[in-house]
């Protein structure tokens, strides 16, 4: 049986090849068109060459025409600024419109995938992929608002929250980077709810792979998630920073950096004072308590407080280095925000408890160890926040079936996820975001070209071979087991005495790929070859990111707290993909009722089983971020399946991020990777469109002549 990666995304729907009738689509026996006029699809260009596709992509992008079709895939490009294309006047134009009647647009993508559910009753998928910056993030924004219009909800306030989705979770999952302002640091599958008719009845979100060590440290020119900025501005603006115990003279060491020096820094910035007012206004539209919304912001400002937290060595009588704390306050605000004990935070922090023969053993933390234990705790709490947040996003949306069943509804997915990235220095992060893009990449290959050539060859229908760039190779180097690059980390983590030197070995020493090569001269990297292009990572920090391990002790004191919303982050073991079970924040309340309001004092008897629940809890022996993170495009990959694919192709014209400037070296490098010359050919040559004998029937035979027969 082939591996999951090579299956998942090739096991949808497939109709019988003798219920298909094949045809070309209208625009596709038009005549071939030169390139010296207008065109709106490339596959209609007379000429079909690299060089040829630029100059017509930048002839459109010079007029602010940024949308074009490669048969049924829409190519965007990213303006860089507003444009005057997206009114309400504009979403009428697409509804129901044939594609010819209006130009190029995102929200014409919208209506296809629309009118593709209604007419055939099946599900569907919006893949948006692209570079970091690219646009995919704003592209998604414009089909959920596209979809909403085409859903016409009878309940207005519904298509009010869904339209709040997307701005609040990017509150908490975006940030800036070097080469982008408002970078996914996650990925995202919205699922739009519709009934048999169309009618949106709601909608389901599920995120994957959280860049949590951006909570701890940002590379240089790079921020923590918007969320904390957001929060900062508008609290100081309310006079509400010592209610949150946050510091009102210099910045939190989590947000310090180049940008931002001084909490004046913070308050001149007037987008961040009206982010916070929208973040709140989306809070309370999608049906958020304001107690929930204060133990978010408590939570928030307990995690800038923790890394206030700061360690001095100390040595004892046994000549071993122990930790302690310096700075009380940071402890006892981080203890006040949690609703935990002081002493007991100090004491989890700077020490741990080992189990032998059945005696537990207090072992004091060094600096080093201490401060590892504050980080894991800091992104600990900041990840399953963001995941409690999405749970409660889609029990509030959440369509209640009726008695009689849902099996009818039916659904349309769109997918933005973090784009290919190629920085100054590549870590772990960027490692696992360019395996994901691989992933979508190798998804779109086979819909755009396996399966479409499979599919004449058995029908014994006449049609060239196009040859392109496959990737499966690449993607087995990185998720086969046992020798893939992936559990090869896995393996490397499991031995303690490990490094991340020994891991660049082990790599070298078991990947014979022609993917794979080590760099000379630079110690601790590696290369690989993505279908984008070379990326060298730096492996230094791998095995600790990879571990991601919390502490036990850290774990049964969350349990303690008296906030019920921090209990829920800790109370239950995460999912194979890392995330808090659906299940946990489906009322507040009830939980509050089971749990009581005491806090939790454990007997000496009880010890045992609440750490084996508490280890539970952290996956602590068997989960990895790699493991998860295999198991999310595992899921991802699954859902997308379900659905007919429609593909967005973001391109990033100049990475200076300017309006109307065209690089056209960055854009031809951008066709090359994605395939789409390869994709342009084989819609000229191919038949693109499947339409069922029975449908087809349906359309063109009189309803008359159907009841005869």
């Amino acid at each position: 049986m082939r591996p999951w990666h090579q299956r998942a995304g090739c096991e949808g729907k497939r109709t019988p090849r003798h219920e298909r009738l094949y045809t070309k689509k209208s625009n596709f026996s038009k005549p071939l068109i030169s390139s010296l006029k207008d065109v709106d699809d490339l596959a209609t260009l007379e000429v079909l060459d690299e060089n040829t596709v630029a100059e017509q992509l930048e002839k459109c992008y010079s007029r602010d025409q940024i949308y074009m079709y490669v048969g049924d895939i829409l190519i965007a490009l990213n303006p860089f600024q507003s444009l005057d294309i997206y009114s309400a006047e504009h979403s009428k134009l697409y509804i129901g419109a044939k594609r010819t009647a209006n130009p190029p647009h995102i929200f014409a993508m919208a209506d296809l995938g629309y009118q593709s559910m209604v007419t055939y009753s099946s599900d569907q998928c919006i893949v948006i992929s692209g570079e970091s910056g690219a646009g995919k993030t704003e592209s998604a924004h414009l089909l959920v608002q596209q979809l909403t219009v085409l859903g016409k909800a009878n309940n207005k306030t519904l298509q009010e929250k869904i339209l709040q989705v997307n701005n609040l979770v990017e509150a908490f999952g975006n940030a800036c980077t070097i080469i982008n302002d408002n970078s996914s640091r996650f990925g995202k599958y919205l699922e739009m709810k519709f009934t048999p008719s169309g009618a949106v009845v709601g909608a389901q979100i599920s995120e994957y792979l959280l860049e949590k060590s951006r909570v701890i440290h940002q590379a240089s020119g790079e921020k923590n998630f918007h969320i904390f900025y957001y929060i900062y501005t508008g609290l100081a603006e309310k006079k509400k920073l010592a209610h949150y115990k946050l510091p009102e003279d210099k910045p939190p060491r989590y947000l310090q950096n180049d940008h931002i020096r001084t909490i004046q820094d913070m308050m001149n910035n007037s987008f961040y004072k009206s982010q916070y007012e929208l973040i709140e206004q989306c809070f309370k539209v999608i049906g958020f308590t304001m107690e929930q919304l204060g133990s978010i912001y408590s939570i928030l400002a307990a995690i800038l407080n923790v890394g206030n937290i700061e360690f001095s060595s100390v040595a004892t009588e046994h000549q071993i280095d122990k930790s302690h704390i310096s700075n009380h306050a940071a402890l006892e605000n981080s203890a006040s925000l949690l609703c935990i004990q002081v002493d007991e935070l100090q004491e989890a922090l700077t020490s741990h408890c080992v189990v032998t023969r059945g005696e537990t053993i207090i072992r004091p933390n060094t600096v080093e160890k201490a401060t590892d234990v504050r980080d894991a705790m800091a992104k600990t709490l900041y990840g399953r926040l963001f995941s409690w947040i999405v749970n409660r996003i889609n029990s509030l949306l959440k369509h209640e079936a009726s008695p009689s069943g849902n099996g009818d509804e039916l659904s349309i997915g769109i997918l933005d996820i973090f784009g290919f990235e190629n920085f100054k220095k590549n870590s772990f992060e960027q490692l696992c975001i360019n395996i994901a893009n691989e992933q979508i990449q190798f998804y779109f290959n086979q819909h755009i070209f396996a399966w479409e050539q499979n599919e004449y060859l058995n029908e014994d229908i006449d049609a060239r071979v196009i040859e392109y760039e496959d990737n499966r190779p690449l993607l087995d180097m990185f998720l086969q087991k046992p020798m893939g690059l992936l559990s090869l980390l896995d393996e490397e983590s499991r031995f303690p005495k490990a490094t991340d030197q020994t891991l660049v070995e082990k790599f070298e020493g078991n990947l014979k790929s022609q993917y794979f090569w080590r760099p000379k001269r630079m110690e601790l990297s590696f290369g690989i070859h993505h279908y984008a292009g070379k990326v060298i990572y730096n492996a230094s920090g791998f095995l600790a990111k990879n571990r991601d391990t919390l502490p036990t002790d850290i774990v049964l004191l969350l349990r303690s707290s008296e906030n019920s919303v921090i209990r829920q982050l800790v109370n239950h073991p995460l999912t194979r993909t890392g995330n808090l079970p659906h299940s946990q924040t489906k009322n507040i309340i009830n939980y509050q009722m089971r749990t009581s309001e005491k806090s939790i004092n454990l007997t000496k008897g009880e010890t045992g089983e609440a750490t084996r629940h508490a280890r539970e809890t952290t996956n602590m022996k068997t989960q990895t971020v790699a493991s998860y993170f295999r198991y999310s495009l595992m899921d991802l990959l699954s859902k997308m399946v379900v659905g007919q694919p429609h593909f967005v192709r973001c391109i990033k014209p100049n990475s200076e991020r300017q309006a109307r400037k065209y690089d056209k070296e960055k854009v031809v490098l951008q066709l090359r990777y994605t395939g789409i010359l390869e994709t342009a050919r084989i819609r000229r040559l191919g038949y693109s469109h499947r339409i069922l004998f029975a449908n087809f029937i349906k359309r063109c035979v009189p309803d008359s002549l159907l009841q005869v027969v």
